[in-house]
C-alpha cells in the first residue's frame, strides 16, 4: 500500500494519509507523497478543492517513533522543520482538512496548514513536540496565533498539552466540530458546494488574498488596492457574467475560466 492515496471526483481530490495500522504516523515518505499530490492538485483545473483526512479512525498520530531512525535524532543534512512544501495554504486550490480522529504532533501541524479544518468532536489533539524534547513544526508558531491568536497559541504550544474537538472548535482552530464518523462527510459537503457554486478564479484569488495578508500583515488600505486589483482582474470575465446569469436563472452556474492558464501572482500593494 501506499502511505498516501489520491482519488479525483467531481472536481474534488481526496487525498488518504494512508497506514491505518501505525494510526497514520508520519513518515518521510509520506510527507514526499503529499507534496507530489499538492503540486498535482494544483496545477490541474479540473481539480477545485482538496480533501485531506485519514484512514481509518485516526488522522495522524504524529511522527512515527517505530521507525529505524528515530525522527528526533541528530538533525541530518537538509533537514527542515517544514517538510510540507508547499503548505496547504500556498497552493491556490482550497484545502479542507477533515480531521477525523487523534491528530498529534506533525498530525495536528499540517493539519493548521489548511484553509478549513473539519475536526472530530471527541478526538484528541496536540501539538505535543516540546513534551518530546523538540518544539512545533510546519510553521505552527506562525498559524497558531493567526488562527487563534497569542494566548491560545503560547497555551498549546508552551504546554503541549492534549484538548478535544469541542475546545478547538471554541478556540478558534477548529472551522467545525462534528462526530468523527460524520467528519468526511461535512468536510465532502462543503467541497461539492464550492466546487458547484464558487468560481475558480474567485476562489483561488481569494485565498491568495487572505493567507497573503496575514503573512505579510498588509494594512486595511493595501489590501483595499489589492482588492480593487483583483476585482478588476475579474470583472468582465466569462465566468463574471456566468455567475450573474446562473443567480437571475436559478440553476447552478457553468464555469469556464482557467486557474492554472490565467493565473497571475498578486502584486505589491505598495506600488
Amino acid at each position: 500500500m501506499t502511505e498516501l492515496t489520491v482519488a479525483v471526483d467531481d472536481g474534488v481530490a481526496v487525498l488518504v494519509l494512508n497506514r491505518p495500522e501505525r494510526r497514520n504516523a508520519y513518515t518521510a515518505q509520506m510527507g514526499e507523497l503529499l507534496n507530489v499530490a499538492y503540486r498535482s492538485c494544483d496545477e490541474d483545473d479540473s481539480v477545485r478543492v482538496i480533501v485531506v483526512t485519514g484512514a481509518g479512525s485516526a488522522f495522524c498520530a504524529g511522527a512515527d517513533f517505530a521507525a529505524p531512525t528515530g525522527p528526533f535524532d541528530v538533525a541530518p543534512e537538509g533537514f527542515s522543520a517544514t517538510p510540507t512544501d508547499p503548505a496547504a495554504f500556498e497552493l491556490r486550490t482550497p484545502v479542507i482538512a477533515a480531521v477525523n480522529g487523534h491528530a498529534i504532533g506533525i498530525g495536528l501541524t499540517i493539519a493548521l496548514q489548511a484553509d478549513i479544518r473539519i475536526m472530530a468532536t471527541q478526538a484528541k489533539y496536540a501539538v505535543a513536540q516540546a513534551r518530546r524534547g523538540v518544539i512545533g513544526d510546519c510553521m505552527s508558531h506562525w498559524t497558531l496565533p493567526h488562527l487563534a491568536g497569542a494566548t491560545v497559541a503560547a497555551d498549546l504550544l508552551l504546554t503541549g498539552r492534549a484538548f478535544d474537538g469541542a475546545e478547538a472548535a471554541a478556540m478558534g482552530i477548529a472551522t467545525r466540530a462534528v462526530p468523527g464518523a460524520e467528519v468526511l462527510d461535512t468536510a465532502l459537503t462543503i467541497a461539492r458546494d464550492i466546487v458547484v457554486n464558487v468560481a475558480p478564479m474567485s476562489a483561488a484569488l481569494s485565498k491568495r488574498l487572505l493567507w497573503d495578508t496575514l503573512a505579510n500583515g498588509y494594512r486595511p488600505r493595501e489590501v483595499a488596492a489589492l482588492e480593487t486589483d483583483l476585482h478588476r482582474r475579474v470583472m468582465g470575465t466569462d465566468d463574471a457574467r456566468e455567475g450573474v446569469a446562473a443567480f437571475l436563472e436559478r440553476r447552478p452556474p457553468r464555469w469556464s475560466n482557467s486557474v492554472s492558464r490565467g493565473w497571475q501572482p498578486l502584486g505589491d500593494p505598495a506600488t
